[in-house]
C-alpha cells in the first residue's frame, strides 16, 4: 500500500511540474528544466499522432477575442488562487486535529464532502490547464483527478480502520467529492454497477469531456481570432485596437520595396504577427534578440504574480501590461509622431489556396520564421528589418501560435 502511494504522489507531483511549465519557463531554471522535458514535448511533436499534445488550446498571446472567453481567462486565475486557498484551509484543519485533538475533521467543508482537498487541488489544476493551456495539461489533469479518487478510496479505507462506526457515519451522511445529493443524483445516471467497470467508464467519460472540450474552446478560439487577410497574407494582431490600423494600412505596408522582395521569395501561406516593438511574449513566436528570451532575466515573480492574481489587467492590454521595461532593454525603434509596430513573418510550405486560418493555425502545419520588420505605421516608413533563423526564443520548444 505505502509503495502504491508513493507511486500516486509520484504521478500527481509530476503533473504540478508540467502544469507549472508557464511558471518555469521564464525563470533561470527554464535551461534545467527544458533539458529535461524538452525531449518529452519534442517527441509528441514528431508524430502527427501525438502532435497535439504539445498544442494549445487557448488564447495565450493575443487578448481573449470575446466574453466568453475572456470569462474562461478570468475563471483560471480563480480556480487557482480559490482552490489553493482552499487546499491551504483544510490541510490546515486536517493538520490540528491530527496533532491536537486525535480525532478526524469533520466540521467545515468536511461536514458536506469528505475530500475537500482533493477537490480543491483538482480546481487548482483546472486553473492552471486555463492559465497555460497545454492539451498535454489536460490528459495529465485528467489522470490526476483519476489518481485522487483511488487516493480518497484507500484513504477512507485507513480511517474506518483506525475510527470504526464514526466515520462509517461520516461516510453515510456526506459525498466523496461532493454533496451527497449531488452524488446520489449522479449516481442514477446510467453508468455500469460493478466496482471495477463503474471507475473506469468514469474516468474515460473524463478524459473524453476534458479533451474535447480543449478541442472546442481552440477551434472556438480560431474562429475568432482578430485576423487580416489579402492573397495568401494573413495578419494577426496581438492586441485587438491593432485591427483597424491593419484594415488601412496593411495592404500598403506588405508593398513596401524591402518587404515585398523578401515576400517575392516565399512561394506559400505567409502568416504575420503585428505586435508592439516591446511586446514581452514575442519570444515565443520567434527569436527577435536575447531581451526577450525570458529565462535570462529576472522578471519571473512579478511577471506570474501578474499573470495569475490581476486577469482583468492582462484583458486590458495582454502581456504588455506585465511588462517593465528595466535599462532600457527593450531595444525599441520609434520614429517622433510615429506608432511603430513590428510584424514577424513567417512561412508555411503549403500552396498559397491553403491561406484559411484553419489551415494556418493547424496543430501539424509547420511553420517557418523569416524576417520581421520594424514600421512607422502613422508614416508608413520603414524602421528596421532583419532576417530570422529557425526556432523561436525558447529553441525548438512547442510554444503557442496564438
Amino acid at each position: 500500500m505505502t509503495k502504491s502511494r508513493g507511486l500516486f504522489g509520484t504521478a500527481i507531483v509530476l503533473y504540478f511540474i508540467i502544469a507549472l511549465e508557464v511558471l518555469i519557463m521564464i525563470s533561470p531554471f527554464a535551461a534545467f528544466f527544458y533539458a529535461a522535458f524538452n525531449p518529452v514535448l519534442l517527441w509528441f511533436a514528431h508524430w502527427p499522432a501525438t502532435r497535439w499534445l504539445a498544442a494549445f488550446f487557448l488564447p495565450h498571446m493575443v487578448l481573449p477575442p470575446g466574453l466568453f472567453l475572456k470569462t474562461v481567462r478570468v475563471a483560471g486565475s480563480v480556480l487557482f488562487v480559490g482552490g489553493a486557498a482552499i487546499f491551504l484551509v483544510c490541510a490546515g484543519q486536517v493538520y490540528f486535529h491530527k496533532f491536537f485533538r486525535r480525532d478526524p475533521a469533520l466540521g467545515g467543508l468536511y461536514r458536506w464532502i469528505r475530500h475537500p482537498q482533493y477537490l480543491a487541488l483538482g480546481a487548482t489544476g483546472l486553473g492552471l490547464a486555463i492559465l497555460w493551456p497545454r492539451f498535454l495539461t489536460v490528459v495529465l489533469w485528467a489522470v490526476m483527478v483519476a489518481l485522487y479518487y483511488f487516493l480518497a478510496r484507500d484513504e477512507e479505507r485507513r480511517m474506518v480502520k483506525q475510527f470504526g462506526d464514526r466515520y462509517r457515519q461520516h461516510i453515510a451522511r456526506t459525498g466523496m467529492f461532493f454533496p451527497r445529493r449531488l452524488e446520489q443524483a449522479a449516481q442514477r445516471l446510467p453508468f455500469p454497477h460493478s466496482p471495477l467497470l463503474r471507475p473506469l467508464v468514469g474516468f474515460v467519460l473524463l478524459v473524453a469531456l476534458a479533451v474535447g472540450g480543449a478541442f472546442a474552446l481552440r477551434a472556438y478560439t480560431i474562429a475568432r481570432l482578430p485576423l487580416w487577410s489579402q492573397g495568401r497574407i494573413t495578419a494577426l494582431s496581438i492586441l485587438p485596437g491593432d485591427s483597424i490600423m491593419l484594415e488601412h494600412r496593411m495592404a500598403a505596408l506588405v508593398e513596401l520595396p524591402e518587404v515585398r522582395s523578401r515576400l517575392e521569395q516565399i512561394f506559400g501561406p505567409v502568416p504575420v504577427y503585428v505586435i508592439s516593438q516591446q511586446y514581452v511574449m514575442q519570444g515565443m513566436i520567434a527569436n527577435t534578440g536575447p531581451q526577450w528570451r525570458l529565462y535570462e532575466h529576472h522578471q519571473t515573480l512579478g511577471m506570474i504574480a501578474d499573470w495569475i492574481f490581476h486577469p482583468f489587467r492582462h484583458l486590458q492590454g495582454g502581456h504588455m501590461m506585465m511588462h517593465h521595461d528595466e535599462g532600457g532593454t527593450s531595444a525599441t525603434i520609434t520614429a517622433p509622431g510615429g506608432i511603430a509596430r513590428r510584424f514577424i513573418f513567417l512561412s508555411i510550405d503549403a500552396p498559397p489556396s491553403r491561406n484559411t486560418r484553419s489551415f494556418i493555425f493547424g496543430i501539424n502545419t509547420a511553420r517557418l520564421r523569416q524576417f520581421f520588420a520594424d514600421v512607422d505605421m502613422h508614416n508608413l516608413v520603414l524602421l528596421d528589418i532583419q532576417s530570422l533563423g529557425p526556432g523561436t526564443g525558447w529553441g525548438r520548444v512547442p510554444t503557442p501560435m496564438f
